[in-house]
């Protein structure tokens, strides 16, 4: 099985598929990001549906790359007889998807196989298959397929087979169309791949061209903006954690979550991001859909919310499937949308309160809202929760969520003062106090100069590298800089970063993980902060390496192994890398509540 970091993504701002780099689209659920998967070979083996198309003589590519500027794919292999290309892409969307892939000789005579393996519902439903010219139609419940191209296809042991030469010069178009079975007004005719080729290059290279991001890192910048984007699903403005489930933190493992969700702790990173790169309609969509998806009882925020906005996404385990290197089991849902993590309500405010001092004006009409969540927040802050990391064992008192209740406090209190807004800003500035020497008292250890994962504890977490972000404290209070020290020597692999031990903070959960990227991006951003550039450069591109061929990075690393982990590819570690990027070019790590420097300020 490829490992994670072989895949590549392309998409089209509704979903994404992986194509790995032996030219097999192993991952692909459709219509949407969270849809079942028709190409679940990711998560077992090809008979849970793939696409390949590479050389007869198969192995892996000898290059690929990105168009630049896009998200358009090439795959390029030089065998003995000749050398092949194959691009692959998702048009952006209009009312049905597309997969488009073209095979183009580059020299010599290259036979070629395809292998087209549908399996709706992750593996589990073969669908009724039919020749449509020389392609073919295959129907299953909801999902009707069409693949139009100019070779004939056959089947061949539960699949669709073609096998064709191509010489240089020739190019050979596959287009995979998907629609709902029952309707019959939708598209019927493929489009054009080579239009929709020049189509899809123009529109990303425009997309592209609007980046404001500069400095010696501009191009891993772009990527990941790129990259983020292609996790948008553009109806709505959600941008989903990642664009698979069940990748495992280690392997072998029970560490597997379905990703294909929108988390609301990724509110500030996300603006922080988009903002700074210039990207305000990115920004604007993202706020809407935040505050379409916590209209509400205050007392109901959800950490996380599906891509339209929708709270009940339940888990549920797909025993037909082994899992990723054996990593059972494949989970689809997230149970943990049901958790209390009190730093949600921080991470809510402190991103509304972003777009209000770059994108807003004073007369915000999400201030209903936000005044809700405050007064919900003012009753709860002191109760035990979850934390950031979703942790399954019991509650506590997890000092992160405690500074951003802090956070809540802090937003809500300088809206008032600077806008004028309405709100009892005494009381919620006596809050803001209360809690922020809570926090000194209980979630600070005087002893090893360092703060601590929760009340009453002596882990340490990752989580405590925002303090400073967050505006908690000032980067270079000693006792921040005791923080760094510590998770340096006691929180670290491989000079790279965990978000804690999980062998000894009781997540409720057996086995281990690798280090978390978006965790020694924080610590690139600490180090930064504290007036250590040598080491928050050196960390940042060690980092940098860490990525695949294509610039992309996964939710983990494995430093044993030295190789990527968990879902992929990771809006997080991707929000993180852009901010980390931005920062180093200016010299100094920035507050989550001061002006973002490059971004447009009203």
């Amino acid at each position: 099985m490829p490992r994670i970091e072989d895949y590549a993504i392309i998409g089209d701002l509704h979903t994404a598929a992986l194509v790995g780099t032996n030219g097999s689209m192993d991952w692909l659920c459709l219509p949407h990001f969270d849809s079942p998967a028709c190409f679940a070979a990711l998560l077992d083996d090809d008979d849970a549906g793939r696409w390949l198309l590479a050389p007869e003589e198969g192995g892996v590519c000898t290059s690929r790359r990105y168009q630049r500027g896009t998200l358009i794919l090439e795959s390029e292999w030089r065998t003995k007889h000749g050398r092949v290309r194959v691009t692959d892409f998702m048009p952006p969307r209009d009312e049905v998807a597309d997969v488009v892939r073209i095979v183009e000789g580059l020299s010599g005579t290259v036979r070629m196989r395809g292998e087209l393996v549908l399996r709706f519902d992750y593996g589990h439903i073969v669908p009724w298959v039919r020749k449509h010219g020389k392609g073919i139609r295959a129907v299953a419940g909801p999902d009707a397929v069409l693949l139009a191209t100019p070779v004939a296809v056959k089947g061949e042991h539960m699949s669709s087979v073609s096998e064709f030469t191509v010489k240089a010069g020739e190019k050979v178009p596959f287009v995979l169309t998907w629609h709902p079975s029952h309707l019959t007004h939708h598209r019927t005719r493929t489009i054009d791949p080579d239009k929709a080729l020049t189509q899809t290059h123009d529109y990303w290279t425009q997309w592209s061209g609007r980046s404001k991001a500069t400095g010696p890192y501009k191009e891993a910048v772009q990527r990941s903006l790129i990259t983020l984007k292609a996790l948008t699903y553009v109806p709505t403005g959600g941008i989903v954690a990642a664009a698979t489930t069940s990748l495992p933190e280690q392997i072998g493992g029970p560490r597997n979550w379905d990703y294909r969700y929108c988390w609301l702790r990724d509110s500030t990173l996300t603006l922080q991001a988009l903002l700074a790169a210039g990207y305000t309609d990115e920004a604007t969509a993202w706020r809407d859909w935040l505050l379409r998806s916590v209209a509400g009882d205050p007392a109901d925020l959800q950490i996380m919310y599906a891509i339209d906005g929708r709270r009940r996404i339940p888990e549920a385990e797909l025993d037909w499937l082994r899992g990723y290197e054996g990593s059972s089991p494949v989970r689809t849902g997230n149970a943990a949308a049901d958790q209390l993590q009190l730093d949600v309500w921080g991470e809510v405010l402190d991103g509304l309160s972003l777009t209000r001092n770059a994108l807003l004006k004073a007369d915000d009409d999400s201030w209903g809202v936000q005044t809700a969540l405050m007064e919900h927040l003012e009753g709860a802050w002191d109760q035990p929760d979850n934390g950031l990391w979703e942790m399954r064992g019991p509650r506590r008192h997890f000092t992160h969520s405690k500074v951003m209740t802090w956070v809540a406090a802090d937003r809500m209190v300088k809206a008032i003062r600077k806008f004028h807004l309405a709100g009892p800003v005494d009381r919620w500035e006596a809050l803001r106090d209360t809690i922020h020497a809570d926090v000194m008292a209980k979630g600070f250890d005087p002893d090893r100069n360092t703060f601590v994962q929760s009340y009453g504890s002596t882990e340490l977490d990752a989580s405590l590298l925002l303090i400073p972000r967050v505006g908690f404290l000032p980067p270079d209070d000693p006792r921040v800089i005791g923080t760094i020290d510590a998770i340096l020597q006691d929180l670290s692999q491989d000079g790279f970063v965990m978000r804690y031990r999980p062998q000894k903070s009781d997540d409720g959960l057996p086995g281990g993980e690798g280090v978390f990227l978006a965790c020694s991006f924080w610590m690139v951003d600490a180090q930064l902060g504290a007036g250590r550039r040598r080491e928050a450069t050196e960390l940042f591109e060690r980092l940098l390496a860490l990525r695949n061929d294509v610039g992309l990075l996964s939710e983990e690393w494995d430093t044993q192994a030295g190789r990527q982990l968990g879902n992929t590819p990771q809006a997080f570690s991707h929000f993180a890398l852009v901010n980390s990027a931005m920062q180093l070019h200016h010299g100094k790590a920035h507050r989550s509540d001061a002006p973002i420097p490059g971004a447009p300020q009203n």
